[in-house]
């Protein structure tokens, strides 16, 4: 359904946004348009330096999710869009509150706006394991983001649009992430853990980039798609990359959890499981859903999905295969002094 259409993804630029775009173009050669809305110039510039960037379906727009006639513009003969443009850094937006809105909530609100008025078929945000049960601003701007995106199909109208959410966990080896950091300090004597207990829900890019293209052929609007993914222990990841260095705990930070949420024991009683994800629907009932009850099964009362009580782990072996494969320079001198490259 991607050949011969237009994609625009915000924040194109980040580590998602590229690996979202070379997967798009390497496997849907007669798609009409691919554009990266990003407010980055030097991001913009070293992407189309690169290939499979010089491409003549490629379009770089430098723009801010902020700005709705920016935005309003970009959009035009758009067909489909991946919202990934947020501020994302916990500390950062509890020090920033208001930015963070501005981008997340807000910026959230003019991407739906300007996608009903422009015409755009469907839209699919990325959302965080923080916006469920969220105690940083961060998450709590996420919640309100997948809120508005949910609503969004209401507020369309009669209009052919349907607007519906991933969310998943921590992405191994993005900007700012805990795998380019500890295997930054991975030969030096102590590495910082904040708590030996802290689990995390962890996926890969390409899964996350897969999966997204997956929900964006199958979403009839409303929906937020959760992909059932392993855990892993911080303390174990750090065992991992650097097995000689003393684990010095630090504290958890302020806004950090010891587990995460993807699924709250509220949500649950409108979520579907299936073999891969769970689905969970909007509170009201919408008939363009009864296929996901009838496909689906639904979950027993009392349960969350959460990074502390999943039934899948990912082990030693796993980590470091997962660790191996990042196109990292850092990750790849790794695992070349492991032997594992």
């Amino acid at each position: 359904m991607i050949n011969c259409r237009s994609l625009l993804v915000t924040g194109g630029t980040g580590s998602f946004g590229r690996a979202l775009i070379r997967t798009v173009l390497a496997h849907f050669p007669n798609i009409r348009r691919v554009v990266v809305f990003s407010r980055d110039e030097l991001k913009q510039y070293e992407m189309a330096q690169e290939l499979p960037y010089q491409d003549a379906r490629m379009r770089f727009f430098i723009g801010d999710v902020r700005d709705t006639a920016r935005l309003n513009r970009a959009l035009e003969d758009i067909d489909y869009v991946v919202h990934a443009a947020a501020l994302k850094h916990v500390p950062i937006a509890e020090y920033n509150p208001f930015e963070a809105i501005k981008t997340n909530v807000i910026g959230a609100q003019n991407v739906i706006d300007c996608a009903i008025d422009r015409g755009v078929r469907r839209v699919i945000a990325l959302s965080t394991d923080k916006a469920a049960n969220p105690i940083n601003l961060y998450g709590a701007t996420k919640l309100c983001s997948d809120k508005l995106f949910v609503a969004g199909n209401a507020y369309a109208g009669a209009r052919d649009i349907a607007f519906s959410v991933v969310r998943y966990g921590n992405v191994v080896g993005s900007r700012g992430s805990v795998v380019p950091f500890f295997l930054s300090k991975r030969k030096e004597s102590s590495l910082p853990i904040t708590d030996p207990r802290m689990t995390r829900f962890w996926i890969t890019i390409e899964q996350g980039v897969q999966f997204v293209l997956d929900c964006l052929t199958q979403a009839k609007g409303g929906e937020i798609f959760v992909p059932k993914i392993p855990s892993m222990r911080v303390s174990d990841l750090a065992k991992v990359i650097a097995p000689e260095a003393e684990q010095k705990i630090v504290g958890i930070r302020p806004g950090e959890k010891l587990h995460e949420v993807m699924i709250t024991e509220d949500d649950v009683r409108n979520t579907v499981e299936f073999d891969d994800r769970y689905i969970i629907l909007p509170p009201e009932g919408w008939h363009r859903h009864e296929v996901w009850w009838q496909e689906g099964r639904t979950c027993a009362d009392g349960f969350r999905y959460a990074s502390d009580t999943n039934d899948k782990w990912l082990d030693t072996s796993a980590l470091e295969k997962m660790i191996a494969e990042l196109d990292l320079p850092e990750a790849k001198q790794w695992a070349s002094e492991r032997g594992l490259a």
